[in-house]
Order: structure tokens, then C-alpha cells, then sequence
């Protein structure tokens, strides 16, 4: 499972000013982002490659580096990683390349390959980015990286603070995100993690399996996604908890699922309420709660 990421307000001011002036020399456009322009002012070369054949990678590879070692020695070395860790995308920063599994669904692709423009974009990652994060660099430092990109994709992708304005103008209900996502050009999941992130007050979402037909074999919750303030005031909640609370406000089968008040704890153990609405579009359920208010405790009184 993946939970969100801040990074340090350094960091996040640096990526933002170079993603910035990006988008200033694209003349500041409007959404949806065409990737391929983007490529073009970064002067970044993009292919396709399919797991199942080494022929891409083969050519693609110079000075890459899987545990240590130079790919060029045993070119299917790094099949061998793709294979194992299952990499959607690859940055090839000596080729200015930018490497997308062909087998991913197009609008996945177009998230995949903004990550991979991140990694670009932030210098520091160009020594560090050598295919295969999980033998070569530590977990926090392949967390790190992860989150930086993620958050270089986020702020291009919906045009920095764009995204934001549009949405807290508006009612920030779960078919606002739709609605954006789709004008942003965008996948609903990374419009809920956008959502989510920008909202000052406590707000979650989840990607989840179907709270009403479930697998127990399978992974429950994909994604976690909780604003700065749901962190501070409700470290305590899990997703598994999260999840709990949709069962009973869920009914359908396909499309908007579910909507109503959800009961969580904060870190002093006082219950507060969550409007959570939730939508389902046919392989995971995406989930979305904002704070409303503190439970209120009714005394009978004889």
C-alpha cells in the first residue's frame, strides 16, 4: 500500500520554481498539458518498451546501472529488474530518455511518463536514478526520490495551483474531482491524490478494493491519501479503519457507490465526522472523505 508523501517546504519551493518556469516558457497553458510539448522545451526523447522483449531496453541502455553493475556488460540484466519489480517507466538520464511499458493502459501512461519528467527536472536525482532503486538505494532515500517526482508530476500535470483554485471555488464534491480530472486530462485516482493534498482541513481518500465484495487474498487498500492536517490530527488511523466505515454508507455495484457520514478517531481517541463519498468505476473503488465536525455526545437525562 502507498500513503502519502510530503515533502519538506525546501524541497517542494524548489521543485515548484523549476516546474514554474517550465510551464512559463510553454507560455503558461491552459489544461489539458500536452505532454509532447513539454518533451519538446526539455529537448526529451520518448519509447515504448514491452516487458516481454529486451530489444528497446537493449538499445536504450548505456551507462544505467542495476546493483552496482553496467547494464551494457549483461544487457538483459535489466529486463531481468523490470521483470521482477514490475517498472511501468524508466528514466535514462545519459540519453535524455524516457522508457514507458507499452502494456499500461494509455491513461496510466500519461502519468507514468510525468513522473519520469520529474525525475528530469530535479537535478540531484540525475546520478541517482539507475533502474533499479530497490537494490542501490536505501528505502527512505527510494521513498524520497518517489515522493519527489511524484510531487514534480502533481504540480505540471494540473498546471500547479490551477487544480486547487478550481476545486475550493466549487463545492470539492467527488464529481468536482471528476469533472477536473477530465479537463486536466488526468486519471480520477491522480485527481482524488491532488484533491486530497490541497484541502487545508482534514480530507483522506482511498483506493480501494469494493466495500461491499472483497477479496481477503488480495490487497485492500492501494493507496492511502491524507492531507497534512488528517496526519497531524488522525495519526492514529489506519486504512484499514478508513475502510471499515464504507460498508455502511455503501450500495451499488458501479458508478457512485456510497455517500454519508463516517466516524473516525483522533489521536486524543474523540470521534469526529468524515462526509465520505465513494465511487466505483468497475476495477477499484475510489473513496473520498472531508472533516465536518466533532461528534456530539447526547446525555439522557432522567
Amino acid at each position: 500500500m502507498v500513503e502519502s508523501h510530503f515533502l519538506d517546504e525546501r524541497t517542494a519551493r524548489d521543485i515548484d520554481g523549476r516546474v514554474a518556469k517550465l510551464l512559463r516558457d510553454l507560455d503558461n497553458p491552459e489544461p489539458p498539458l500536452e505532454l509532447e510539448l513539454v518533451r519538446a522545451c526539455l529537448e526529451l526523447d520518448r519509447a515504448y518498451y514491452s516487458p516481454s522483449d529486451a530489444s528497446v531496453l537493449e538499445e536504450t541502455v548505456h551507462r544505467l546501472k542495476v546493483a552496482g553493475k553496467q547494464v551494457v556488460r549483461r544487457p538483459g540484466l535489466l529486463l531481468d529488474v523490470v521483470r521482477e519489480f514490475n517498472l511501468r517507466a524508466l528514466w535514462v538520464p545519459d540519453r535524455k530518455r524516457i522508457l514507458l511499458d507499452s502494456e499500461v493502459p494509455k491513461p496510466k501512461q500519461r502519468w507514468n511518463e510525468a513522473h519520469e519528467i520529474g525525475h528530469s527536472l530535479i537535478p540531484w536525482h540525475g546520478d541517482m536514478m539507475h533502474g533499479d532503486k530497490e537494490r542501490t538505494l536505501r528505502f527512505n532515500c527510494q521513498v524520497r526520490l518517489e515522493a519527489e517526482a511524484n510531487y514534480a508530476a502533481g504540480r505540471l500535470l494540473f498546471l500547479r495551483d490551477a487544480f486547487q483554485a478550481r476545486l475550493l471555488d466549487g463545492s470539492a464534491a467527488f464529481t468536482q474531482i471528476r469533472a477536473l480530472s477530465k479537463e486536466f486530462g488526468n486519471t480520477m485516482t491522480s485527481g482524488l491524490w491532488r484533491a486530497v493534498e490541497c484541502f487545508v482541513i482534514p480530507a483522506f481518500g482511498l483506493v480501494s478494493q469494493h466495500p461491499l465484495s472483497w477479496n481477503p487474498e488480495l490487497e485492500l487498500v492501494r493507496y492511502f491519501l491524507r492531507s497534512r492536517s488528517f496526519q497531524k490530527r488522525f495519526p492514529n488511523v489506519t486504512a484499514s479503519q478508513a475502510f471499515s466505515g464504507l460498508e455502511g454508507i455503501c450500495r451499488g455495484r458501479r458508478g457512485p457507490i456510497g455517500e454519508g457520514e463516517v466516524l473516525l478517531s483522533d489521536a486524543n481517541e474523540e470521534q469526529h465526522v468524515f462526509h465520505v463519498e465513494c465511487f466505483y468505476n468497475g476495477h477499484e473503488a475510489l473513496s473520498f472523505g472531508v472533516y465536518q465536525r466533532a461528534r456530539t455526545v447526547r446525555v439522557a437525562v432522567p
